[in-house]
């Protein structure tokens, strides 16, 4: 079982994601609504994994990425994307995210992509 932490600024967005993670048997640890959140509970949490929007307020996905890449090269960050983001998901991809998922997700994908990076 894995500690995962979800970051997205909307709200049945985490409430998806986290249903998802929870029935594929991973415990979620916390939640963010912005980049910047994200790096402070990131250092304080020390999650296994951490799903990235790409879009959001105060600091986006991609600096968010970078910035937790800074205090651990090790972590471990899958990028949630909607269509239309390649250049973000391969921004974000060189910034060390290990993959990425599109909306609306799929909780085949979820488990596949949770699988393959834990």
């Amino acid at each position: 079982m894995a500690r995962v932490m979800i970051t997205d600024d909307a709200a049945f967005m985490r409430l998806q994601l986290k249903d998802m993670i929870t029935k594929a048997g991973h415990e979620v640890v916390g939640e963010a609504e912005n980049g910047k959140v994200a790096v402070e509970k990131y250092l304080e949490l020390k999650p296994d994994l951490v799903t990235m929007d790409i879009t959001m307020p105060e600091m986006d996905g991609v600096n968010a990425v970078r910035e937790i890449k800074r205090h651990d090269p090790n972590a471990k960050i899958l990028m949630c994307s909607a269509m239309g983001q390649q250049h973000m998901v391969i921004e974000a991809i060189q910034a060390g995210a290990k993959d990425f998922l599109v909306k609306p997700f799929s909780a085949d994908r979820i488990e596949e992509a949770l699988r393959k990076h834990l």
